[in-house]
């Protein structure tokens, strides 16, 4: 249900050329929106793995093309090719093709990913400690650009980069006091932004699940082990997972989701420390899934989910879109409910409920 109504009220050809997909980012849309003079590159990123989960959760021809459209979508949209100038952006896109090549056996994602790994790769920056920038000619340095990066690198086999840009952020953005991943570094000048995002949590998370597998080095099972325990400990209530908000922010919680839905299913260990760990992953998962299903709003038979999982959704109206700020940024909706980034995050919700109860969680 979550699926059907993002594709009832988003998606649509770009500008009408068959074979191409994108999301609206804003239900009820402004013509703008219609039009795609709003478009929001990282969303769409987004879109392509929640429709990954889809086709690979219950697969049909259907399910098959939308993820390969809303590639091309993009690609159409973007103008200037697969790339552009923030690394986060471009690592967000490549983690969804290569799942999406990796899973589906869609090989015509080759050569954008070919595209995307050397960006991502040579944005490593020695010449200040390591780290990748947030954008190309930045001095800031932040978790959600090296957090999706270094997914990216492990799932492309790059475990030494990978590891790197883990290593770095342990070194560089974890509060010592709190045990969470702080937002960025200012280099060369090592000004810390103090800010603590739910998605900084997952994609550090994510990381080190993915390193904990493929290296077997113990350092990253440990780091998982305490980011969850801060994670639960702060940015839970109830065990659900605390606030939200729209704009970009409207995927922040759908991020730190699905990768806790990766810690349930894919942390090693057989210890009772581990087995723990991967339940408690699971419970957060499935008590926001409650949580947020509870609390949706049914328009014309489809759920429509809040920007904060805990409290009853409110209906949108086109009035106060959000808009694209001089930083690259997407403010929120005057009702968050509106923007395409938070129908994602439930969209993201329900699917890793849905993974963690199918693998006994």
């Amino acid at each position: 249900m979550a699926e059907s109504a993002i594709v009832t009220r988003h998606l649509r050809n770009v500008w009408a050329i068959p074979g191409t997909t994108l999301g609206v980012v804003g239900w009820p849309p402004t013509r703008r929106d219609r039009a795609f003079a709003s478009w929001h590159y990282w969303w769409q990123a987004h879109l392509i793995d929640c429709a990954t989960d889809a086709a690979n959760r219950e697969p049909t021809p259907v399910r098959r093309r939308r993820v390969t459209s809303v590639a091309r979508g993009m690609r159409l949209r973007n103008i200037t090719g697969w790339t552009n100038n923030y690394y986060d952006d471009m690592a967000w896109l490549t983690i969804s093709l290569e799942r999406a090549e990796r899973t589906l056996g869609l090989d015509e994602m080759r050569g954008a990913l070919t595209t995307l790994e050397k960006e991502l790769y040579d944005a490593w920056a020695p010449e200040v400690g390591g780290g990748v920038p947030w954008r190309k000619g930045s001095d800031f340095y932040n978790a959600p650009a090296n957090g999706p990066v270094g997914i990216a690198m492990a799932r492309l086999g790059r475990y030494q980069r990978a590891q790197q840009i883990s290593d770095w952020i342990d070194a560089n953005l974890r509060d010592k006091e709190s045990g969470l991943i702080l937002d960025g570094i200012h280099l060369p000048s090592g000004e810390i932004e103090r800010p603590v995002y739910s998605y900084c949590q997952g994609v550090v998370l994510g990381l080190d699940t993915e390193l904990a597998v493929h290296t077997g080095e113990p350092r990253h099972t440990e780091r998982v082990l305490h980011l969850l325990e801060a994670v639960e400990e702060h940015m839970t209530s109830g065990g659900v997972v605390n606030g939200g908000g729209g704009g970009d922010g409207g995927l922040f919680n759908g991020i730190l989701i699905r990768y806790l839905a990766l810690v349930a299913v894919m942390l090693p260990g057989a210890d009772t420390v581990h087995t723990k760990a991967r339940r408690t992953a699971a419970s957060i998962v499935r008590n926001s899934a409650i949580a947020a299903w509870e609390n949706r709003l049914e328009v014309e038979g489809e759920p429509l989910f809040g920007a904060d999982w805990r409290k009853p959704a409110r209906l949108p109206g086109t009035a106060g879109a959000g808009y694209l700020t001089a930083n690259g940024s997407v403010t929120a909706s005057r009702t968050p409910e509106r923007d395409l980034s938070v129908q994602l995050s439930g969209w993201k919700l329900m699917e890793a409920a849905h993974q963690v109860t199918a693998a006994g969680l």
